[in-house]
């Protein structure tokens, strides 16, 4: 087979494969549900971290070499052997750490052959000279041994397009050593017969005792790889070898103005290892993940039983704001349901009855309002006196002013609050029972103006009060 048609096979062979896989892609992305549109359940999370995934993968390939693969020189560099590239052959080896959905790393080990003819065209004449350009060497063949380690980027991770990868697309680059054994055939004739081979091996190094030479490399590489189950994939590739010497091919022609270079194109299979239970970080797509989890059953019984929470506390207090008889009191604390509208009632919704023939005074009314020790909260035994200053403040719209005090113990400052407490504690009585609010002013005098000797017990307790002042 001559490299023309070698590479039209290949080309052909490649874009099969793409249909292929972009086939199965289409297919493992079809679903009956609607809603859920999963072929394969997973227990994997969006956030759940990388432990919930398979992520190392071991590989094995084989493939073709040549020193110019691509022609035009798009990605190979010169070559010191001009004519039509020899097809030979690589084998390869990898293991592969996935850190991401999209980045993993690669250690690559490689070992096979490379090699290169001239052109005969190229010879001065028929009469044998040598090719000053080429300085008489015909032909080469390298052994190489190879271990590189690359970045690995997966480009195929997310995809809008379908809910599962079958096809993934990927490209590598990184570092490392080769070792080499390039053979050469030289001083042939114009037809490229008679040439002496020279085998170079066990006479490299500086010491000529080395049965390799060695440099650094630099991979960088493109492929395809096709989901064949959860844990197997074939991989295809294309892989561009840069050398850091001039070497590789056993003429030195211009170094150091040109390094040499070869191309791998090759197809193995690629085994991810780790449980069962676990899915393959290559084939998860994130996008279809966080869709999924929206329609998780769980989750959804969690919403539905949320919603009834919030509306049983909606009723709750939609229950709490129920007032029946329109009282302004809610049936929870209405004490006497049923009021006749315009009832005047106390803050347990009961009708205030005020003394017909009394006067305001004489039924307490703006009398003081005594509080227990180190307390703001109303006595019974005030609501008589309260109920009789709401009904002249009614009657006759007049404007009061509540005054707080407080006994001498405790400090000032507590005492000051306590005092305002005490005041506001009479106006929400007062305001309750239909005094408009801006007919009352509050204020504080804590210790301040005793009416009675705060260092007997009876004093204190005259001078825990609120005092009314119009």
């Amino acid at each position: 087979m001559n490299y023309s048609t070698l590479k039209k096979t290949a080309a052909l062979s490649f874009a099969s494969l793409m249909v292929a896989g972009a086939a199965m892609a289409q297919v493992d992305s079809t679903s009956t549900d609607s809603t859920v549109t999963s072929t394969e359940t997973t227990t994997a999370r969006v956030f759940g971290g990388s432990g919930q995934y398979n992520k190392w993968s071991f590989g094995i390939n084989g493939g073709i070499t040549s020193t110019s693969m691509l022609t035009g020189g798009i990605i190979s560099g010169p070559t010191d052997y001009p004519g039509e590239p020899i097809i030979s052959w690589g084998t390869g080896a990898s293991l592969r750490y996935q850190f991401s959905h999209i980045f993993g790393i690669i250690a690559d080990v490689n070992y096979g052959r490379v090699s290169g003819d001239r052109d005969y065209s190229q010879k001065k004449n028929d009469a044998g000279l040598a090719d000053p350009a080429n300085q008489g060497y015909d032909k080469f063949e390298t052994e190489y041994w190879q271990g590189t380690l690359s970045a690995y980027v997966n480009i195929g991770s997310v995809d809008f397009m379908h809910r599962k990868n079958s096809l993934n697309f990927y490209v590598k680059g990184g570092a490392g050593l080769a070792w080499y054994n390039p053979v050469t055939w030289r001083n042939g004739g114009p037809d490229g017969t008679g040439s002496t081979e020279f085998d170079p091996k066990g006479t490299h190094g500086l010491d000529r005792n080395n049965t390799y030479a060695k440099g650094w490399v630099v991979p960088v590489g493109v492929g395809a790889k096709f989901r064949l189950s959860n844990a197997v994939a074939l991989n295809v590739g294309y892989t561009m070898t840069f050398i850091d010497e001039d070497n590789f091919d056993g003429f030195a022609k211009n170094y150091p103005g040109s390094l040499d270079s070869y191309s791998y194109a090759y197809a193995g299979l690629e085994f991810t290892f780790g449980s069962s239970s676990k899915p393959n970080m290559d084939w998860v797509n994130p996008v279809a993940m966080l869709y999924d989890e929206l329609y998780d059953p769980a989750l959804r019984q969690e919403v539905e039983a949320l919603k009834g929470r919030v509306s049983a506390v909606e009723t709750a207090v939609s229950d709490l704001k129920k007032d029946s008889d329109g009282d302004g009191v809610s049936d929870q604390f209405d004490k006497c349901p049923n009021t006749p509208a315009g009832t005047v009632v106390d803050g347990a919704g009961c009708a205030i009855v005020f003394p017909a023939a009394a006067s305001a005074d004489s039924a307490g009314a703006y009398s003081n309002i005594q509080f227990e020790f180190d307390s703001s909260v109303l006595r019974t035994s005030a609501y008589p006196a309260l109920d009789a200053t709401s009904a002249d403040l009614r009657s006759s719209g007049a404007t009061v002013t509540i005054k707080g005090y407080a006994s001498s113990e405790g400090t000032p400052a507590y005492n000051m609050s306590l005092s305002k407490d005490r005041a506001n504690s009479v106006k929400t009585y007062l305001v309750n029972s239909g005094v408009p609010a801006s007919k009352l002013k509050v204020k504080a005098y804590g210790e301040t103006n005793p009416i009675a000797d705060n260092s007997t017990e009876e004093g204190r307790i005259l001078n825990r009060r609120v005092e009314f002042s119009k």
